[in-house]
């Protein structure tokens, strides 16, 4: 019986795989060899940025020629190249976005409404009173951002404010989905003056709240070279299409809500050739340019704010940018 038994069974499991088997190949779902390779070819963060549901999403979407192939923003203009080749097109990466928290109000400059001892969450905190902080649209400082990064790109200060670290961010937008005062934006990496407040109202309102708010002065509108700044419901805000990063607004901003982040700003420099027409000095907006009419001019670079304002007056060409004269000079 029991010889029987096993026998029976042998053959069942036999007849059942055999089945299994031939359904396998019957019902096989042949995978697109393009969608394979650029399966491979992605990085495999399955972070979403894309607007797809994971790589194998993505990768599905490029092999029906239903997405572009530089839509990956974590893999850069390396997965480009590639999947540019793969599906026979030319591509080339856009520029890198990373985050940037529009809000530089910590502990030490926002003030509080209460005490909250709740879950460290900024979701579950603006369930009670919209959050402690009293600016409605201030960062609640308990790194929901943070936590959800999936690159290891954001910290939190000791002032209780968000970090990003532009080396780490890939601009998947996590952040930007997890934010409950939606002050976290996408933001292309080459430009590096932000206006770090979200809140919108009245200027005498936010001084009572918060120490580095904008209180919509205005100052910034009127000196943008490049009208580049609007006020916007009590807010400054930039338009990076037009702004240059020339800092201006920096240095007028009496709360300094408006932060520079330029690293090492380049200079102007005049090279031989200058005719001394004057109008370079006459549009410089910090008095950087000097010289005698009919004679050549010259740069301050301790002055100088690389605005670039004087590159298209000269009629001669003779202005570049460059981080010192010597660098310009080894450029040529």
């Amino acid at each position: 019986m029991l010889t029987e038994a096993i026998i029976s069974l042998g053959t069942i499991g036999f007849a059942l795989g055999a089945g299994l088997s031939l359904a396998a190949k019957k019902l096989a779902v042949e995978i697109d060899p393009k969608e394979a390779a650029a399966v491979a070819a992605l990085p495999g963060a399955n972070c979403g940025a894309c607007g797809y549901p994971g790589c194998s999403g993505f990768a599905a979407a490029v092999a029906r020629g239903e997405a572009p192939v530089n839509a990956c923003v974590v893999g850069g203009e390396a997965v480009v190249k590639q999947l540019a080749a793969i599906m026979g097109v030319e591509a080339s990466a856009n520029e890198k976005k990373v985050a940037v928290i529009f809000c530089a109000g910590g502990n030490a400059e926002a003030k509080k409404k209460f005490e909250y001892y709740g879950a460290q969450d900024c979701r579950a905190a603006i369930l009670v009173a919209g959050g402690n902080k009293s600016c409605p649209n201030s960062c609640l400082g308990l790194a929901s951002c943070v936590k959800v990064c999936p690159f290891d790109a954001m910290e939190m200060n000791e002032n209780g404010l968000p970090v990003v670290f532009e080396d780490k961010c890939t601009g998947c937008g996590k952040c930007v989905e997890e934010c409950p005062k939606l002050i976290i934006s996408l933001i292309p990496i080459s430009k590096k003056v932000h206006i770090r407040c979200s809140s919108r109202d009245k200027g005498a309102v936010v001084k009572k709240y918060c120490g580095v708010g904008c209180i919509a002065c205005g100052s910034c509108v009127k000196v943008c070279p490049f009208d580049a700044i609007t006020l916007v419901d009590n807010l400054a805000q930039i338009n990076y299409d037009k702004c240059t990063n020339c800092g201006l607004c920096v240095r007028v901003c009496p709360t300094h809500t408006i932060q520079d982040y330029m690293k090492e700003r380049f200079k102007a420099f005049i090279k031989e050739g200058c005719n001394g027409c004057t109008l370079c000095a006459k549009v410089c907006p910090v008095d950087a340019i000097s010289g005698n009419p009919k004679e050549p001019h010259v740069v301050d670079p301790a002055k100088c704010i690389g605005c670039m304002m004087c590159i298209p007056k000269c009629p001669k060409k003779v202005i570049e940018l460059a981080v010192s004269a010597e660098l310009l000079v080894a450029m040529k």
